[in-house]
């Protein structure tokens, strides 16, 4: 078998700063707990974190276990165990599991053995990837995309560092200790607060905008592509001695201290970010005393306090996904001025590097690079490459010409606001009411769409209700039921039973979908009262939140002028949802029909691409149509379509329209002070099917 191409190196990545910094600390000291890296598409973030599994030491194991037992501390619970004193030791590279967010539960976990069931019919367990992860790396690619049932089993494991399996008559429990890391688009929606919660570190990546340094990483790329061999060997040195210093910072790491100045900061800060629980205040501390381990520092300063809170704390600030993430660098620096020793000697600790923290562009004080590394005259890559983005090390970067560091652009375009004619006589965007829990409304009917929680489905995560021909799934039970009537006629001979494919049942579960929610709000000058506005925008968040708790897809339309806009194409990032009404202007005539045109197109495209994921229609408005043709025959292409329509008609007088418009629907008709799920007529029922 040929040996595996080599993958890039670590050190040949440009910028990342912050992401290499977060990913070496957890080398240094695995119980940070991960890291979470967030970021647009195309940003090498699968690239780097594939490469840090070459980085770390080798692992000591008992010989022959399959749960990578510590030979000096075994696992007395091992399924492989008990292992004896003189079992030996061996060493085997540091391991990268990866998990795809397709995975079973059976390939998470392990399952039973079904080759050694049926050939030796004995019980056996087959471990699963949280087995293969123990003392490695578990890397899950899009984690914001695993689904529910996974990201449960993650949790237990994360939390316990061990899994226990119960399932076709096995009981096994092992060891599953790991460095989570996952990467994700938020634009593909946001991860659960509970997961959230147990990635150590967060690091926000963009792509650099310095057109020099992109062509740096074009080039490199291509040089790798072209010979991958001879590329990573040019790095070899460079990865060698990183490597080296990970393993000497690990061996420092149980003689650095804390003190109790230095910790006193650690509370100080995770108290005034106003993080919830004290995992925060944990995790903070472990990095500052691995940062200080890989300065080679003999106790925590408060920059190493500074760099940790500044990667641990912002995804844990997030109360909902409407919450930008980061930290108030200000006050994070009165903190810790604060809260710092009076009678620290500020000779204690060596200085920091030149330049101070955060001088190499993010890399927070990072000594020089290591010998052999980019800024080597002998390199491979020629004097020709001492341009911007260095070799990538997060110990020396060179900043690019305009300051910035690598990746370090994280800023956001601002969002466009919606075009079209009519958008004179235009009122400032009112801010949104506080959001509130709204009422459950779910699509009639038992889907087949993609796991969630909002409507019925039948599902292969779901509760066992059942069973039905088939095999996939297969039901045990269920198949040995229907083939046992026929054993006499097939001639069974008593040494087992006779199955044909015929007998083959699968098995059915009752669970819950995520739907496309779309909504599709009046924005026109009708709707322009700031405080009914600001009422609609509330209500809007609310159901926004809603979807997100509930993993549904959404899309917005707004509609006012003469035309109606997508003003976000369906996704996963309820996020986007709420930077789009944030921004959403009110004015002009109500062209309602336009807006109902452009939600059955929507809605068509969508069919097309995931005709599984059935959709549930929100319509916003007080039901007047002043510009356009008849919204009755526009509702005729919203036949069979689920619908909601939310009546935002206000005053002494009430023309209905709003309730005529959901009778053509054949939508629920829900009050707007009515719409929450507290109120004297939120009484919690499914949409009536369409008319």
């Amino acid at each position: 078998m040929p040996p595996a191409a080599p993958g890039y190196p670590f050190s040949a990545v440009v910028g990342m700063d912050d992401l290499k910094l977060a990913l070496l600390i957890n080398a240094v000291s695995p119980g940070v707990g991960g890291v979470l890296v967030r970021g647009e598409k195309g940003t090498a973030k699968s690239t780097i974190v594939r490469a840090l599994a070459a980085l770390l030491p080798p692992v000591r194991t008992v010989p022959g276990c399959r749960f990578c037992c510590d030979p000096d501390a075994p696992d007395p619970g091992c399924p492989d165990g008990p292992h004896a004193a003189d079992a030996g030791a061996g060493e085997l590279p540091a391991r990268l599991v990866e998990l795809p967010v397709g995975a079973s539960e059976d390939r998470l976990t392990g399952s039973l053995d079904i080759e050694r069931a049926l050939t030796e019919g004995v019980t056996a367990f087959e471990p699963g990837l949280l087995a293969a992860a123990h003392r490695g790396v578990l890397y899950v690619d899009e984690v914001n995309l695993l689904h529910d049932h996974l990201v449960d089993l993650l949790l237990d494991a994360a939390a316990m560092g061990e899994s226990h399996v119960e399932r076709e008559g096995v009981s096994v429990r092992h060891a599953a200790r790991f460095l989570l890391v996952g990467t994700m688009n938020p634009e593909e929606g946001e991860l659960r607060p509970q997961l959230l919660d147990r990635f150590g570190l967060t690091v926000e990546v963009a792509a650099t905008r310095d057109p020099a340094e992109r062509a740096e990483v074009v080039r490199r790329r291509l040089r790798f592509e072209d010979a991958p061999g001879p590329f990573a060997a040019g790095w070899a040195d460079a990865e060698a001695d990183l490597a080296a210093r990970i393993a000497a910072a690990r061996d420092r790491l149980p003689d650095v201290e804390l003190t109790d100045a230095a910790l006193r900061q650690i509370t100080a800060v995770c108290a005034s970010f106003e993080v919830d629980g004290l995992r925060a205040d944990l995790v903070t501390a472990r990095a500052a005393i691995a940062l200080a381990a890989w300065h080679d520092r003999r106790s925590v300063t408060a920059d190493d306090v500074r760099t940790a809170a500044r990667l641990a704390l912002p995804h844990r600030r997030r109360r909902d996904p409407f919450d930008a993430p980061g930290l108030d660098a200000d006050k994070l620096d009165r903190i810790l001025d604060d809260h710092a020793d009076p009678d620290a000697d500020p000779e204690a600790d060596p200085e920091p590097p030149e330049g101070g923290p955060d001088a190499s562009g993010g890399a927070d004080g990072l000594d020089g690079p290591p010998p052999g590394g980019p800024e080597d005259p002998d390199r491979p890559d020629g004097p020709d490459d001492d341009g911007p983005g260095g070799g990538g090390l997060p110990d020396g970067v060179p900043p690019d010409p305009s300051g910035e560091p690598a990746g370090a652009n994280g800023s956001e375009s601002p969002v466009p606001e919606p075009s079209g004619e009519g958008r004179s006589a235009e009122s400032e965007p009112a801010p949104a009411d506080a959001a509130y829990k709204p009422r459950l409304f779910t699509v009639p009917g038992i889907g087949a769409g993609a796991p969630g929680r909002r409507s019925k489905a039948r599902s292969p995560y779901g509760r066992v209700s059942g069973a039905r021909p088939g095999a996939r799934g297969l039901h045990l039970t269920a198949t040995l039921r229907a083939a046992a009537p026929h054993q006499s006629a097939r001639g069974r001979d008593g040494t087992g039973l006779v199955v044909r494919s015929s007998d083959l049942r699968e098995t059915v579960r009752d669970g819950r979908e995520g739907n496309l929610v779309l909504f599709v709000v009046d924005a026109s000058g009708s709707m322009a009262a700031r405080a009914r506005m600001r009422a609609v925008k509330g209500a809007v968040l609310s159901l926004l939140l809603d979807a997100y708790q509930r993993r549904d897809k959404i899309g917005l339309i707004t509609f006012r002028g003469t035309d109606a806009d997508l003003a976000l194409p369906p996704t996963s990032s309820v996020e986007a949802g709420a930077r789009r009404l944030e921004r959403l202007p009110t004015g002009g005539r109500t062209p309602l029909a336009a807006g109902l045109l452009r939600a059955a197109d929507v809605l068509r495209v969508e069919r097309l691409r995931d005709p599984a994921r059935r959709p549930l229609l929100v319509v916003v408005t007080d039901g007047r149509a002043t510009h356009g043709p008849d919204p009755a025959a526009a509702a005729a292409h919203l036949s069979g379509v689920a619908s909601v329509v939310v009546d935002c008609e206000s005053g002494p007088v009430r023309l209905g329209l709003a309730a005529s418009l959901g009778a053509r629907l054949g939508a629920e008709v829900v009050r707007l002070h009515d719409l929450a799920a507290d109120s004297l007529a939120g009484l919690v029922r499914a949409t009536r099917p369409a008319a």
